[in-house]
């Protein structure tokens, strides 16, 4: 049975997309906002702009006192947060049905006139926590800068995903409080944002009170350059290992994999979820269950939509294991994959999978409203939550089988490799080892490796 969320759309004379879903099983409404600006517009030695300003939306703004926005909804029984990613930003919270009007007036106060409380002792403030937020969630825990890792690996320098949304702290050092200006306003406009309301209002009701507080903010982003073109897959693998304080081995298998948005880019999730997505998948039978050379695999799609998305198969390897023999043995797999193709089987054990992950997603108000966001604000399609499971059913075992021919070739993988420091080693001054090998990589090789951190909130 298809889904069919009611889905009502409008844009504001100022470019603010706004699309309301009604749902009055329970008295709360989610309000989620989804900026067009992430950590892929950064430019060199400005990169951590989009993180930073994730924190400067909460320290007050032309009405609103710094923290304000916070207590002001908790008081009201309101949850609330904030998340940067590479082709985003997003503000959500969920709020009783009565407190819909103070989260509005909230939001537009600060999209609309944060500049006037960004001064620099809040530029100061806001750079100390995120160094310090760097410091405790990725410097100092193990495998912390992995992901950081295997974006400059797999990524060539000078590509917008080639580093992490936590940015540079030296970048950040430099920024001067007029750059800082200029982001906020060459990407925070109405004409740049989707505003969704998920939840116990009517669209009568919720268009006219995001009017009343957003429809007088003037246009203000400037254009956007165009996406980049698809990304090739590597001509051959690159690679990069460290060694560190680590529990245990990791391997890390990363692959370009098309930009979001299509179904190439869903029969290659499928194609990966065959992998090691399930509990009966081909890695996860072999490596963990069969040969007992691996305590866990991950496999997952990344979806992004500059030219690439990201494939990733993470083995975390058991004591006493060869490295080598174990990513030799994901590579096998992967050639069989391409070789073989998938079962009908397998087709159904992954489908039943994504759809019972998908309607749960969608049970809850908060998730629903930011699937909303997401494809109305990167693909321009805010009806896709009723549409996705039937794209992912028009996909065939023959398809996933081409596109793992394509795109999960084992020559195509960048890996990188976390070792366990040996336990006699001298830790005393002794840096962390890295070595990236790009033998044959021409004109789409890495040129370097960034050490910091990934996605910061």
């Amino acid at each position: 049975m298809p889904l069919d969320y009611a889905i009502h759309e409008r844009t504001l004379t100022n470019g603010l997309r706004v699309v309301i879903q009604p749902d009055h099983r329970v008295p709360t409404v989610t309000v989620n906002i989804w900026v067009n600006v992430g950590s892929r517009h950064e430019s060199p030695g400005r990169t951590g702009f989009a993180h930073l300003f994730e924190h400067l939306m909460f320290q007050g703004s032309a009405n609103v006192a710094s923290g304000e926005h916070f207590s002001a909804l908790m008081a009201e029984g309101g949850r609330l947060n904030a998340t940067t990613w590479f082709d985003r930003t997003n503000y959500f919270e969920t709020v009783p049905t009565g407190a819909l009007e103070l989260a509005l007036w909230l939001e537009a106060d600060r999209h609309g006139h944060l500049l006037e409380a960004v001064n620099q002792a809040n530029l100061d403030n806001q750079r100390d926590v995120v160094k310090e937020e760097k410091r405790q969630r990725y410097d100092n825990v193990p495998y912390g800068h992995a992901l950081s890792d295997v974006y400059a690996t797999i990524f060539p320098a000078g590509h917008p995903y080639h580093h992490p949304t936590i940015g540079s702290m030296e970048d950040l050092d430099a920024a001067l409080l007029l750059d800082v200006h200029t982001f906020y306003k060459q990407y925070y406009g109405p004409n740049n944002s989707v505003l969704t309301l998920v939840g116990d209002v009517t669209p009568e009701d919720g268009f006219a009170l995001v009017k009343k507080h957003f429809g007088h903010l003037p246009r203000s982003a400037t254009d956007q350059r165009p996406r980049l073109p698809q990304l090739p897959p590597l001509s051959h693998p690159v690679r990069l290992e460290r060694v560190e304080d680590v529990p245990n081995d990791r391997l890390y298998l990363a692959f370009r994999l098309p930009a979001e948005g299509g179904s190439e880019y869903l029969a290659t999730s499928i194609a990966l979820d065959v992998l090691g997505g399930l509990t009966t998948s081909r890695l996860e039978t072999r490596l963990v269950r069969g040969d007992e050379m691996a305590n866990s695999v991950h496999t997952a799609a990344m979806g992004l939509i500059d030219g690439v998305s990201l494939g990733l198969v993470i083995v975390d390897i058991a004591d006493g294991q060869d490295v080598a023999q174990v990513e030799n043995a994901v590579v096998e797999e992967l050639e069989r994959l391409g070789a073989e193709g998938v079962t009908e089987a397998e087709m159904q054990a992954v489908l039943a999978q994504s759809e019972r992950g998908w309607l749960t997603a969608l049970a809850a108000n908060d998730d629903r409203a930011d699937i909303i966001s997401h494809f109305a604000t990167l693909h321009h399609d805010a009806q896709y939550i009723n549409t996705f499971l039937d794209r992912l059913g028009e996909i065939t075992a023959t398809r996933v089988g081409e596109v793992a021919r394509t795109w999960l070739r084992g020559h195509q993988r960048a890996v990188v490799t976390y070792r366990a420091r040996p336990a006699t080693a001298d830790r005393a001054g002794e840096p962390a080892e890295g070595a990236l090998a790009a033998a044959g990589v021409a004109g789409d090789g890495v040129a370097d490796v960034a050490t910091d951190t990934v996605e910061g909130r």
